[in-house]
């Protein structure tokens, strides 16, 4: 991390640690993000069930993902868990922490391409931090024209060339639902109707429809935010519902599973 946070986390936090000693019964922890602190996992805090050899978990040098159980400020002392780190939890923590270092290295190439301390380039946009849980999600604000980094960075020009580095190197995420649509029309000018109802559906915002072979049809709707996605989601839905209203046409709408 180019700056590690002061203080402490809040208890039930997922932090990223890394594995500093193995002992007996559980391991000590270093949290990368937070400055001068560690922790300790207990063993029963490692996996479920009976462990017989606590290196099949964890080994020195070994990064991994905890929530934080119980903190006691005074004597400096926190309990990590890594049991209750499920896939989902540890996939996210690991993407955010993904994030932060691409977000990260733009600061740092920039500041040696300036020949400028990279800690004090970073400290004159720490105020964003205020605003948002990570550097990463302020510059996807600028790459949307809601944040101006000018009124952050004294020197204008090296502004505006992190801007523009932002808006090379970081692509917004984008939500998709994906699924198919069986149709089969069954009246006299059925290739037709097909052809007016699948031009009404591909009106809904930002989806394209991709013939599929037997009667299906893919579709994909893409956006920069989930609310957005459900609301064109719900507008095909409207349609489908509408069409199949009429007696000659068979029609179903198949929502694609997250994996």
């Amino acid at each position: 991390m180019l700056v590690k946070k002061k203080g402490f986390p809040e208890e039930e936090e997922i932090v990223l640690c890394k594995i500093t000693k193995v002992m007996p019964h559980g391991a000590f922890a270093s949290l990368e993000e937070y400055e001068n602190l560690s922790g300790l996992i207990h063993i029963s805090e490692i996996a479920p069930g009976r462990i017989r050899n606590l290196r099949e978990y964890v080994e020195e040098g070994k990064v991994v993902v905890c929530k934080i159980l119980r903190i006691n400020k005074e004597k400096n002392y926190i309990d990590l868990s890594l049991r209750r780190v499920n896939e989902s939890l540890r996939r996210k923590k690991l993407e955010e922490i993904k994030q932060l270092k691409i977000a990260e290295n733009i600061i740092i190439n920039l500041a040696k391409e300036n020949n400028k301390d990279p800690k004090e380039l970073y400290s004159q946009i720490t105020p964003l931090l205020d605003d948002y849980d990570s550097l990463y999600y302020a510059f996807l604000d600028v790459i949307e024209g809601d944040l101006d980094l000018k009124e952050y960075i004294k020197d204008k020009k090296l502004a505006e060339k992190l801007e523009s580095i932002i808006k090379e190197r970081i692509k917004p995420p984008e939500v998709t639902i994906k699924g198919t649509i069986k149709l089969s029309v069954y009246s006299d000018n059925g290739l037709d109707d097909v052809k007016k109802i699948l031009s009404d559906f591909e009106k809904v915002n930002n989806i394209n429809i991709v013939y599929a072979g037997g009667g299906k049809y893919s579709f994909v709707i893409k956006d920069k935010e989930y609310k957005s996605a459900e609301k064109y989601f719900s507008k095909l839905q409207e349609k489908v519902e509408k069409v199949s209203k009429n007696n000659d046409v068979e029609i179903e709408l198949v929502r694609e599973k997250k994996h």
